[in-house]
């Protein structure tokens, strides 16, 4: 790939959908024929129209697209992006017969708590059982989950404490969860140096900042992390009107803060993230993709290909990995068609 590469971070959750697609991870492939359609969000502008839904703690903005009885696919931002990462992916599925969710994140776009007084927490697993709610809540038992950064985190979660909600999964990166035990953990100085933002916001100084220059913050991290991504203008303001949120700020202060042990949880989610302190292996069938431009810190494909003990297939600019059970033969000439894998 080198210097050949074009692919932008939007570009590449594409592929992401284009593998979910060709790898047929159960997928319906009738859907759609008689059924009742949802209107596919325009591509290369901005996802519309959002739907509002009472989900948990929260009202959760979302758009839906593809048809109402396609297999659900759930598409997970990260931060600081939001769901128009996916204005390119959604579409592709829909027109492949998927139900296509995309939801704002607690603190992002039109997502708001219910109630004034819920702490506003931005702790893993808090922000995992969003995602299970709102699957809840539009009657979706399971679910292909697949996102990056943050929504990676999200949706290996749920892989790893709810396998019965999730079909499989596509995850950036890889294996993303953490624990606050870790985060104590130093790392080499080259590795804290990529970090610089999480100990920005352990001060107060790094709070009253992030708050006053939001999109300034969030236009530098999308420059850093993604280097060869060469966006415009319009292209981030679409993404930035949603840092807007009230609770945005505070959710992405509580997070970076509570994974180093400087902000406490609440004790209901305790027991979620006892289980996730142990690593747990991954069973549902899994993707794992990796860009050959990635700023931003990020494990190594070695260090998590044996986190994943079902299906698995392992895609990076340089690599296709094969790990336990293959692919069928057409899917292995499906991925191998994707620019990446």
């Amino acid at each position: 790939m080198g210097e050949k590469s074009k692919y932008d971070r939007r570009q590449f959750m594409g592929a992401a959908a284009m593998t979910v697609a060709a790898t047929q991870l159960r997928a319906s492939r009738n859907a759609g024929a008689t059924s009742k359609r949802i209107k596919s969000p325009l591509s290369g502008t901005s996802l519309v129209p959002v739907k509002q839904v009472q989900a948990g703690l929260l009202n959760v903005g979302h758009v839906e697209a593809g048809p109402v009885n396609g297999t659900p696919v759930v598409l997970l931002h990260g931060w600081p992006y939001d769901i128009n990462a996916f204005v390119d992916v959604a579409p592709l599925l829909a027109s492949k017969g998927f139900r296509v969710i995309v939801p704002y994140l607690r603190g992002y776009g039109s997502t708001r708590f219910l109630s004034n007084d819920t702490f506003r927490n931005g702790q893993p697993s808090a922000v995992a059982l969003d995602t299970i709610a709102l699957m809840d809540a539009l009657k979706i038992d399971k679910a292909t989950v697949a996102g990056f950064d943050w929504g990676a985190r999200t949706a290996n979660i749920i892989a790893a404490l709810w396998p019965e909600r999730c079909k499989a999964m596509v995850s950036v990166s890889g294996y993303l969860i953490g624990s606050q035990e870790a985060g104590r953990m130093p790392l080499p100085p080259a590795a804290e140096l990529q970090w610089w933002y999480q100990y920005y916001f352990a001060t107060e100084r790094g709070r009253a900042g992030y708050d006053r220059y939001r999109h300034d913050f969030a236009k530098l991290i999308w420059r850093l992390a993604s280097p060869k991504w060469n966006f415009d203008d319009a292209t981030f303001d679409r993404s930035a009107a949603s840092f807007n949120n009230s609770d945005h700020v505070a959710i992405t202060i509580h997070n970076y803060r509570w994974r180093l042990g400087l902000a406490g949880g609440e004790g209901k989610y305790d027991e979620f993230e006892k289980r996730l302190a142990t690593a747990p292996v991954i069973t549902v069938p899994t993707i794992t993709l990796e860009g050959d431009a990635n700023g931003a810190p990020h494990p190594e494909p070695s260090s998590y290909t044996k986190k994943f003990s079902g299906k698995y297939l392992g895609c990076t600019p340089f690599v296709r990995q094969k790990v336990k059970t293959l692919p069928r033969p057409s899917e292995r000439s499906a991925c191998l068609r994707l620019d990446h894998c």
